[in-house]
């Protein structure tokens, strides 16, 4: 790990003010993805921001009847709150089935949303990588990319997203709350919070230079059946290879699809044509642009194989 310069934020604008001033400078929190980085060199701050003394921990009912959820509220807090579970449980469920109990007692709401890939060549210095190192090239197109993206993926970056809890607060239709060293603030649709790779697969979301995630926004919860499926190659601690968030309704269903891409996968206009073409039409048009590698291509099977059985079990 490389010598940086640390300090506590004394305030939101603070926060913000620092990072958009201080040449590769990070915000601090949690630190569990960060500081896994920080000691193999893959990320090299010359200065850590700490924002944990920030007022940014709670968990609150909306005006409009959902919950305003602070960025530094810890996933074991976020998962275990009363009204999460009773509302949402399919975001309780997915924070559950990620990391251990010790790291969930760390992890933060923003941070969890920042996280980084946990592709093999992105984790091995020696390798090029075009995440790591713009214009090096990417080691995962013909090597071991079993666990690497089907979809949305480009001729730079085939990595996928790791998270379980953005799968989850994708089918929510979650907001972000955003705010820099101005005190200027903006809402972004979780849908549009994390960008495809293209020829910049180093810009991994939508935040500014100088931008804090403040919170997440849930909308009114409405009736529903709410699921989250993992699958992996081990029961505990393991990264999707597939998972899928659903809230299904009356007349209405979602799905939000983890391990296959960049990003949170899902399609509202395949969607809409579920109830009447079934999840095998459902599943074509969710993957109609999918290019997967010899070694990955199962993952679209597997996909609809758990498409298949969460709709069939909870639908009506």
């Amino acid at each position: 790990m490389r010598a940086f310069k640390y300090s506590r934020a004394a305030s939101l604008k603070d926060a913000a003010a620092r990072l958009a001033e201080t040449p590769n400078a990070k915000l601090i929190a949690g630190g569990t993805n960060l500081l896994d980085l920080m000691k193999l060199q893959i990320e090299t701050p010359e200065a850590l921001i700490d924002v944990n003394g920030l007022p940014l921990d709670q968990i609150e009912v909306t005006q409009e009847g959902g919950l305003r959820v602070g960025a530094l509220v810890r996933n074991t807090d976020l998962a275990a709150d009363v009204r999460v579970r009773r509302d949402y449980p399919v975001l309780s469920r997915a924070i559950l089935a990620g990391a251990s109990q010790q790291l969930r007692n760390r992890a933060t709401t923003a941070g969890n949303l920042l996280q980084r890939t946990r592709c093999p060549y992105f984790y091995d210095t020696d390798q090029p990588c075009n995440k790591r190192k713009p214009g090096s090239g990417c080691s995962a197109i013909g090597g071991y990319s079993r666990g690497l993206a089907v979809i949305g993926a480009s001729e730079s970056c085939i990595a996928t997203y790791p998270g379980d809890m953005a799968v989850a607060l994708r089918v929510l239709d979650a907001t972000v709350q955003i705010s820099d060293a101005d005190g200027e603030t903006r809402d972004l649709a979780l849908a549009d919070f994390h960008r495809l790779p293209g020829d910049a697969p180093q810009v991994e979301n939508d935040l500014e230079k100088g931008e804090i995630i403040t919170s997440v926004t849930l909308p009114k919860p409405v009736a529903s059946r709410q699921i989250y499926r993992k699958i992996r190659d081990r029961a505990s601690y393991a990264f999707a290879l597939v998972s899928v968030a659903a809230v299904i309704g009356k007349d209405f269903a979602r799905f939000a699809i983890g391990g296959v891409a960049p990003k949170p996968w899902r399609s509202e206009t395949a969607e809409r044509e579920l109830p009447q073409q079934g999840v095998a039409r459902f599943s074509q048009a969710l993957f109609a642009d999918a290019t997967p590698t010899r070694e990955n291509r199962f993952k679209i099977v597997l996909a609809e194989r758990v498409l298949q059985s969460t709709w069939t079990e909870n639908r009506g």
